[in-house]
């Protein structure tokens, strides 16, 4: 037994919770995986939500030292590979692990630090480079959890993971439209004006979203184990929300942000086992 096997233990527990606390549908999605890679993927997301809380809620406080602490502190864990912020230790000890390159976690903290200042993106560059640091790195870090250590299949697999992981984001940014225009100032769509958003725009916004969605797919059936079963969840779950938005008028989807019910959670669940058990994905 490791001298910090049960700090190791406890540091991967609070990322679980963490996890929990802020994501039923991810949640459920990651309780599929083996215990390792489930743990594995709680640490990623447990980095990435401390993150994102830093920037999107903590109004009352100095954003920009929490990051650039958090940052710091993220740096001296990899380095020293231990931590006494114990999500950030957990995510050290899978950054290590895994091997997962620094600079998707260079990437992600630089998305964060554009939300720290930048509002208006009015180019498809700006949006594109955000998304790529904001939700396409982070699939690629799962997606070396997935692989194991298999370079060939991650290199396989790692467009449509970066696909899944923009379809991801751009159905987020829909979902939170009326929270980041109204309560943030933000737009992450460009060359469009909220201020007169209207079925057109939002209708543009769908089409590219089932594009990725199609990308993406092709690489869910290729994921090893029961990678694929949890991924596929996922998939399912964002596809019902862009048809719950979909339907949703564009006026509505500035002031109500559209949610999938538990009890359709669950259906869903069934739906992706089902389909992974008989080989139909």
């Amino acid at each position: 037994m490791t001298e910090t096997k049960l700090y190791d233990e406890t540091a991967f527990k609070t990322s679980k919770i963490v996890t929990i606390s802020y994501s039923t549908s991810f949640s459920i999605a990651a309780s599929l995986l083996e215990k390792k890679q489930r743990n594995a993927i709680y640490a990623i997301y447990g980095f990435v939500r401390i993150a994102d809380e830093i920037v999107d809620t903590f109004h009352k406080h100095n954003k920009k030292q929490l990051l650039e602490r958090f940052e710091k502190d993220l740096n001296e864990a990899i380095e020293q590979g231990i931590s006494l912020n114990p999500v950030l230790h957990a995510f050290q000890k899978t950054v290590t692990e895994y091997n997962i390159s620094r600079e998707y976690i260079d990437a992600f903290l630089t998305s964060m630090k554009f939300d720290l200042e930048k509002k208006i993106y009015s180019c498809k560059t700006e949006t594109d480079e955000y998304i790529y640091g904001s939700a396409d790195v982070v699939g690629l870090m799962c997606l070396r959890i997935f692989c194991n250590g298999s370079d060939t299949k991650f290199k396989a697999l790692k467009r449509p993971a970066m696909k899944l992981g923009s379809a991801f984001q751009k159905v987020n940014f829909l979902r939170d439209l009326g929270n980041d225009y109204q309560e943030l100032g933000r737009c992450y769509f460009p060359n469009i004006d909220l201020s007169s958003f209207d079925e057109t725009s939002k209708n543009q916004i769908i089409k590219e979203i089932k594009q990725d969605f199609k990308d993406a797919y092709s690489g869910i059936k290729k994921l090893p184990g029961k990678s694929r079963t949890a991924v596929l969840l996922a998939y399912l779950y964002y596809r019902v929300l862009l048809k719950k938005l979909e339907r949703t008028s564009a006026k509505k989807l500035l002031h109500k942000r559209i949610r999938i019910s538990n009890i359709k959670k669950i259906m869903l669940l069934v739906k992706a086992k089902t389909l992974s058990n008989l080989n139909m994905v």
